[in-house]
């Protein structure tokens, strides 16, 4: 008898065999390589259950995870960007500004308003990556200004939580303005003797790193969050000059005194409960 044989089975018959796996039900890991399924990743808060990885995740999830559950008031809501300059590259800025408005749902690459943690209430501003990666446009530093200034005038704390790739280049000298004004705000929330907790989150760079995000009473981060200005490619081109290992992680900055703590996702609100009863008296 011959080992191999002629299979009788048509080839459509073949292909209705095939397994199809639901898209989406399968994640692999940035950082191992392992494949999870993407269920306990979500349930593990959005961090590699064999690494520790820490992926991106939106505005929205962070302030589930670290507010009290029901207690956010969202303002702002409505502020959009103007394509003042009708800027335009392979497309126009209004074209990816209503892009990126459909993609997420949010209007803008920030999502500012008031809730509380343990009780304490915080002025909350949290970046969203996925919109325009995170840019800091006229909308994202006006919305930071006024949250500073509802802080100001409620006796309360500021926390920001960045996410971006630093100032939105289609809105120009007028998106590099926002470094000062937000930094500025600050300035008057330190003289009120408010707190202000930076947390730095993956990526942090550019004009957002030069400005608010680096100016915390306490300046926390995710694990090997990325943190910089320029990034490392830009800076090993400009000098040639091969980089140390980890340079502009967080673990490297907390090394070099630019990072106060770093601080698990999962442990995150904890963390910042702490540190408000440390550091505020209502």
């Amino acid at each position: 008898m011959g080992f191999f044989k002629k299979s009788n089975v048509a080839p459509e018959q073949v292909e209705k065999k095939r397994v199809r796996v639901p898209e989406g039900l399968w994640t692999k890991c940035q950082n191992c390589g392992e494949v999870i399924i993407t269920k306990e990743i979500v349930n593990n808060l959005n961090v590699c259950p064999k690494c520790n990885f820490h992926f991106r995740v939106s505005a929205r999830k962070r302030l589930e995870i670290l507010l009290d559950q029901g207690s956010f008031t969202e303002f702002d809501a409505n502020m959009v960007s103007v394509d003042f300059l009708d800027f335009k590259d392979s497309k126009s800025y209004q074209d990816r500004i209503n892009a990126a408005v459909a993609k997420g749902g949010s209007k803008d690459a920030i999502i500012c308003g008031e809730g509380l943690i343990d009780g304490t209430p915080v002025q909350m501003a949290v970046f969203d990556f996925s919109f325009m990666g995170g840019s800091m446009g006229s909308v994202v530093g006006e919305k930071i200004t006024r949250a500073i200034e509802r802080g100001i005038e409620r006796r309360t704390p500021v926390i920001i939580i960045s996410a971006s790739g630093g100032a939105r280049m289609q809105e120009s000298i007028l998106s590099l303005m926002q470094m000062a004004k937000t930094s500025a705000a600050l300035a008057k929330l330190k003289e009120q003797g408010l707190p202000f907790i930076s947390i730095l989150t993956d990526p942090t760079t550019g004009g957002v790193t030069a400005s608010f995000a680096m100016l915390g009473d306490i300046n926390m981060s995710e694990p090997k969050a990325l943190i910089g200005f320029a990034g490392p490619r830009v800076i090993e081109q400009t000098i040639r000059q091969k980089l140390p290992v980890g340079f502009q992680r967080a673990e490297y900055l907390l090394d070099h005194g630019m990072v106060d703590i770093i601080v698990e996702r999962r442990e995150m609100r904890q963390k910042l409960s702490q540190i408000l009863r440390m550091l505020y008296r209502q």
